[in-house]
C-alpha cells in the first residue's frame, strides 16, 4: 500500500477522483510521463493567447451587434406592416356587405324600381366605397385585363371572338386589394379565344 494523498487501492471518501491533475504534476501524468499538451502553453506566450481571445471576443461582439441591428430592422418592418395592413380584417368583413348592397341595387334595377329607396341604397354604396378608399382598399381592375392568378380567380372559361384569349370577359364578384395586398381576388370568366 502507498502512503500519501493518492492511493490506487482505495476509493476516495467523497467518491470523487483524488488523483492529481496535469497542472499539479507540472505537465506530467500521475505515472510521471509528460502530457501531450504540456508544451503548448510554454510555446505560446501569454500575450498571444490574450490577443487570440481578444480577437475572438471582438468577432463575437460584432456578430451580436449585427444580430441586434437585424432584429431592430425586422421588428421595425413588421410593425410598419401591422400598421399598414391594420384595416385588412375590417375590409374582409365589409366586402360581403358591399356585395349584398350590389345585389339589392341589381334586383331593384331588374324589377324596374326607381325612386328614393334605390337612390338611397346607391348612396350608401358610394359612401362605403369612399370609406374603403380612405383606408387604401380599392377594387381590382379586372374587366378586359389579362388574367392574373394573383388578382383573379377564374370560375369559368368560355370562347369569345371579341376578347383575346386569357383575358377577362366578365367579373362575377369584384376583387379588392389593400395597398399591395389582395383582400379578395376578383371572380372572373376568362376568354379561351374564338370558338
Amino acid at each position: 500500500m502507498q502512503s500519501g494523498p493518492y492511493r490506487q487501492d482505495q476509493p476516495s471518501r467523497d467518491g470523487g477522483d483524488d488523483r492529481p491533475t496535469d497542472a499539479q504534476l507540472g505537465g506530467a501524468t500521475a505515472d510521471g510521463a509528460p502530457t501531450p499538451n504540456a508544451g503548448i502553453a510554454d510555446e505560446t506566450s501569454g500575450g498571444d493567447l490574450l490577443e487570440i481571445e481578444l480577437n475572438a471576443e471582438r468577432d463575437r461582439n460584432l456578430r451580436l451587434r449585427a444580430e441586434i441591428e437585424n432584429l431592430r430592422s425586422r421588428s421595425s418592418r413588421e410593425l410598419g406592416d401591422q400598421i399598414r395592413y391594420a384595416a385588412l380584417p375590417m375590409a374582409r368583413d365589409l366586402l360581403p356587405v358591399l356585395d349584398n348592397i350590389d345585389r339589392a341595387i341589381a334586383a331593384g334595377d331588374k324589377a324596374g324600381e326607381k325612386g328614393p329607396l334605390v337612390d338611397g341604397i346607391k348612396l350608401v354604396r358610394q359612401q362605403m366605397i369612399g370609406v374603403l378608399k380612405q383606408h387604401q382598399c380599392e377594387e381590382i381592375a379586372a374587366l378586359g385585363a389579362e388574367f392574373n392568378p394573383q388578382f383573379h380567380a377564374a370560375i369559368l372559361q368560355q370562347p369569345s371572338s371579341d376578347v383575346p384569349p386569357n383575358h377577362v370577359i366578365m367579373v362575377t364578384q369584384a376583387g379588392y386589394q389593400l395597398h399591395d395586398r389582395v383582400v379578395r381576388p376578383a371572380q372572373v370568366i376568362v376568354s379561351s379565344g374564338p370558338a
